[in-house]
Formats: structure tokens, sequence, C-alpha cells
């Protein structure tokens, strides 16, 4: 069942390592089938060099088990209620990663300081509020994917797939696997970025609101222009 995309979340999870995105378990890719509604995703606590496609775990929207002989990542809660809500997503990835985290453990959004970020992410990186103690003690990762959901309440999800979860670490999304583990990388980078740039230069001053126009509406959009057609 769902062989191909089985292989294409082993591939997403295995550049997570290869970008030195995740060390040791931590971190996970999921993609979904939105025909079936059926979502794949790395089993807990595997070791990356140790996954094959056969591991991946197949759930249902409602996180029933559909078909896979491990435990699926104890994040599958996050992942399942952020396709449910972001209907036009196609894979999720979630690491903790050296830059973002530290900026998710801060509690502060990344500010978009240049074009690298703009080319990507349409503004600051959001960050959510913290779980209350109720949040953690029931239904810990369910509402991990709700505080992400109240933060996008007055955000465009396609135009910013990317959240910092306080305390926690960051989550990015994307048509498909490959594009979340890309938005991952990215946001790893514009993150150590604009830590740097906060310390040479003092202040967060934000980018020009026409240079971030024009840097991600030529790559995002209906007159997008950057690439190949």
């Amino acid at each position: 069942m769902l062989e191909a995309l089985k292989q294409e979340v082993l591939i997403a999870n295995q550049e997570l390592q290869r970008q030195r995105l995740v060390i040791y378990t931590w971190g996970n890719v999921s993609g979904i089938d939105r025909d079936k509604n059926l979502v794949v995703i790395k089993p807990s606590g595997v070791a990356y060099d140790d996954l094959t496609a056969q591991d991946m775990v197949v759930l249902d929207l409602d996180g029933n088990v559909v078909e896979g002989h491990l435990r699926p990542s104890s994040d599958t809660p996050t992942h399942l209620e952020l396709y449910r809500q972001f209907t036009q997503i196609g894979g999720v990835a979630h690491t903790h990663s050296m830059w973002a985290t530290v900026w998710a453990q801060a509690c502060q959004e990344i500010p978009c300081r240049g074009t690298t970020h703009a080319d990507y992410f349409y503004g600051t990186i959001p960050c959510t509020r913290p779980l209350t103690r109720e949040e953690v003690e029931k239904d810990y990762e369910l509402n991990t994917g709700n505080v992400i959901v109240e933060r996008f309440r007055d955000m465009n999800y396609e135009e910013m797939p990317a959240v910092l979860v306080a305390e926690h670490g960051p989550f990015t999304w994307g048509k498909d696997p490959h594009a979340a583990v890309h938005n991952s990388v990215v946001l790893e980078q514009v993150a150590h970025m604009a830590l740097m740039t906060r310390q040479l230069s003092g202040h967060d001053r934000p980018i020009s609101k026409h240079v971030l126009d024009k840097h991600y509406l030529r790559k995002h959009g209906s007159d997008a222009y950057y690439g190949q057609s």
C-alpha cells in the first residue's frame, strides 16, 4: 500500500540526516495521499540508517494504523492535525535543528532581515505561545498541532511554510515530503543568519517591504518568473 509514498517519505527522512538537521532519532517527516486520506510517517525511535520503506507506518487522519508493524512517530498527532487543518499541504517535517530550536527555546519569532529569507518565507517566521500545563498533560502532541493552527488563524500557511513551537522546535511543510524538508533546511540557514545579523547590527529592523515583496513574489504566485516554466 502506498509504496511510492513510503519510498518518498523514507528518502525525505534520510535527507534530514544528510543535511545535519537531526542527530540520533530526533525529528521526523511524513507525507499524505490526499485521494485516499492516508498518511505515511516515520516509525518512533528507529535510527535513520536502519530505516526501510517497509518500516514506514500508514495511518488514516483519525490516527488509526492502516498498515505497519512498528509504532508511528510520537509526533504523529501533530502531523495529522496539520494535515486536517492545512488542506493544501502534502508533507510535514519536524526537527530539533540547532539554530531554529534556539529561537524556539527563546520563544522568539525570526525576523526577515534579507532576501535569502524572503525567497521562501513571506515575512517574520512565527512562534506559537507556550503550551499550558493542562495541554501538556493531556493530548500533548495533538495540542502542539492545535497551537500551531491557532497561531496561523490570521496567517497564510502557504506563504509561511514554517513555525517555531515555543520551548520545543520547528515544524515545516510543503507540497510533498521533499518540499517540507527543503523548507527545514532553509529555515535552519535563515535562523542562523538572523541571529548573527542581530548580533552584528544590534537591532531586528526587518527587510524593506518592497524588497520582501519582490523576492517572495518572483518565486511564488501567479506572476512568478524565477526558474524555468
